[in-house]
């Protein structure tokens, strides 16, 4: 009983890490995704990379360490993971690393095609890795071909089914307009202020009707709502994903910047245990059998080391959510309006 509950704990723990991720690195990859269609003006450009620059890196800590508690608290599940996933997920690292030398390497030359270049690198950069990231997580709440021994049994191809490609555009919607809320907070000029409010506005109805669509295919091509019919509680969890999505455009349009984002914020956070949720007890079900589902109780760790990690997060993440609030209480004003990355 007692490692149930610590299964349990850390299972939790894992959908916490995935979900602060999604919110955190959300608003940036957003604003990656956004600069080369909507910054027409080198001024507007610079503002836009200093809108993210004290905090792209921190927030990548989050998917590392979302990944380490994987691979210490489920190993098993880690294991078929980065063997399921090898090349989506390569290719999400190697996107990663892009948008991070784009950022550091876009103002070295006084050029302006170097500078275009690596603005359309910043834009793959920050494409990639929120498709990929949703059209892997489509498959695991879909099921993933995996046999008795854990091996993977489909193509890579096999991944890119409508469901998997579904959430991946759910998630490049989320972060779109995650990262306009963002640039309306951050830019100085009250016409940009204005300009990525009304965009963010125009973006949500495609985040609402994708969402609404996937809610429904998420009943066809899954199984994720049984928990939520056999366990009513659940049901908190998608009302409150609903309820902070309709809020974003109700604050746009009172000029509430920092609310409307907190309030994509919380879509972002609820809609990712919304998955967790329907997933329990299962960290990667399977498509070809039910009974060879990695869970938190056939693929976690030993008790004693679930139990040493739980110490550390005790310890640690208090430091880091210390961390964190002091970088955005100090950079997430609005910024000068010479300030430049």
């Amino acid at each position: 009983m007692e490692g149930n509950i610590f299964q349990v704990i850390w299972f939790v723990l894992w959908g916490l890490l995935w979900a602060m991720y999604f919110v955190l690195d959300g608003f940036d990859l957003g604003v990656g995704m956004l600069l080369p269609f909507t910054a027409k003006e080198e001024k507007e450009r610079k503002l836009a990379y200093a809108a993210v620059g004290p905090f792209w890196d921190a927030n990548e800590v989050w998917l590392i360490t979302a990944g380490g508690a994987t691979f210490a608290a489920f190993p098993r599940t880690y294991a078929v993971m980065f063997s399921a996933l090898y090349l989506p997920l390569m290719l999400i690292l190697i996107a990663l690393i892009i948008r991070g030398v784009a950022l550091e390497f876009r103002n070295k030359v006084e050029s302006e095609t170097w500078r275009r270049v690596w603005d359309w690198l910043f834009f793959i950069g920050s494409f990639v890795p929120p498709f990929l990231l949703g059209v892997a997580f489509g498959n695991i709440f879909k099921g993933i071909p995996i046999d008795a021994d854990g091996i993977f049994q489909g193509s890579i191809l096999s991944l890119f089914n409508i469901y998997g490609i579904l959430t991946g555009i759910l998630f490049i919607l989320f972060f779109l307009v995650h990262g306009a809320i963002w640039l309306a907070i951050r830019l100085p000029d009250k016409s940009l202020k204005e300009k990525y409010a009304s965009l963010a506005s125009k973006l949500w109805w495609g985040e609402l009707v994708v969402a609404v669509i996937f809610l429904i295919a998420t009943f066809i091509f899954t199984d994720l709502w049984n928990n939520y019919f056999r366990y009513v509680w659940l049901w908190i969890i998608p009302i409150l994903t609903v309820v902070s999505l309709l809020l974003i455009p109700y604050f746009l349009k009172q000029g509430s910047y920092w609310k409307a984002w907190f309030a994509s914020a919380g879509t972002i956070f609820f809609a990712t245990f919304f998955g967790i949720g329907g997933l329990y007890p299962r960290m990667f079900p399977s498509s070809i059998d039910p009974s060879y589902s990695l869970t938190i109780f056939n693929s976690s760790s030993s008790l004693l080391t679930l139990k040493i990690m739980t110490l550390v997060v005790v310890i640690f993440v208090p430091i880091v959510l210390a961390y964190t609030f002091w970088v955005y209480r100090t950079f997430g004003t609005e910024m000068a309006p010479t300030e430049e990355y």
